[in-house]
């Protein structure tokens, strides 16, 4: 009996969620040795679990649709800790914080359990809170990208999850939409989330291919402290998005306000504010950025973007 071929899109779906599990993984070591590794660990469970559905569907199960809609809100609750655990993403505190993230993962699926658990057939019914609060957490981790390099990724990814958990909005009943409309809307999806895994991952492989091209030697001895700071900065941006790169930033021109550098770190790197010819201030200038770095990233991984080079 072909079951998958009487169901091409959630077979498709799980495929296109199986290469992202795969991308995100991959994901992982891109980028070891930073407080985003966890991020990475959650985002490639989530694609695991969306491929698992998927794979149920495309094999004929969750046909009751009380088990099926269960299944949608576990899978959407593993999807919305990537974003929550970059939240988190500072030492020392970040690993502990995975356990606030699992904490979350677990109350955002209280609903289903209960639902199965004390009203066997009945749908979940997530309170309108939970209904506000998951697609605000999809904003969130949105906007933490937005202004960076990984914005188209992010947005794909975005609209891949708010597709996703479109039954679990405010003022909408599971349910109500078609089998076909809603196998169309999820494999739309799970491509979604493929495209902006894999396009995270091409640009942060390019982005590493053009740091390994370039170098700091042949740079203006007045400009070289930016040369050594930037690649470090832009990479941490990528990575952990804006949220802490701005933090990291007001920390590193309130102590060069206070010891009168003149340079000041922006979104998109640092910037000489005044006469930059004396360069007596760039150790001292390399010493504070790597210090607020090394709270986000190990020695390795500064190293990997040329910090080995500095002699600081």
């Amino acid at each position: 009996m072909p079951l998958l071929a009487a169901t091409p899109l959630p077979t498709a779906a799980c495929a296109a969620a199986c290469l992202a599990a795969l991308i995100a993984a991959w994901g992982v070591f891109l980028v070891r040795g930073s407080t985003a590794v966890p991020a990475a660990v959650w985002s490639a469970a989530a694609c695991v679990a969306l491929a698992a559905e998927m794979g149920a569907r495309a094999a004929g199960g969750l046909a009751d649709p009380a088990a099926a809609a269960a299944a949608r809100l576990a899978v959407v609750a593993l999807s919305l800790c990537p974003a929550m655990s970059l939240l988190g993403a500072k030492r020392p505190q970040h690993g502990v914080w995975q356990l606030i993230v699992a904490t979350l993962a677990v109350v955002l699926v209280m609903p289903a359990a209960s639902a199965r658990l004390m009203r066997p057939g009945s749908l979940p019914d997530p309170h309108l809170i939970e209904r506000c609060f998951m697609p605000l957490l999809v904003l969130v981790g949105w906007m933490n990208f937005a202004g960076t390099r990984r914005a188209v990724a992010a947005t794909c990814v975005a609209v891949g999850q708010m597709l996703l958990l479109r039954g679990f909005l405010p003022g909408v009943a599971m349910g109500t939409t078609s089998t076909a409309n809603a196998e169309a809307t999820d494999a739309a999806a799970a491509g979604l989330v493929l495209i902006g895994t894999l396009l995270a991952a091409v640009q942060a492989c390019m982005s590493r291919w053009g740091r390994t091209r370039g170098g700091t030697q042949s740079v203006r001895p007045d400009l070289r402290v930016a040369a050594v700071i930037n690649p470090s900065f832009l990479a941490l941006r990528e990575t952990l998005g804006a949220a802490w790169i701005l933090r990291i930033a007001e920390r590193f021109d309130t102590v060069a306000a206070a010891r009168g550098w003149p340079c000041r770190l922006r979104f998109g790197g640092l910037e000489m504010t005044g006469d930059s010819g004396d360069t007596s201030w760039h150790r001292d200038a390399l010493r504070a950025f790597r210090a607020l770095a090394r709270r986000f990233v190990s020695a390795a991984w500064l190293a990997r973007q040329g910090w080995h080079n500095t002699g600081s």
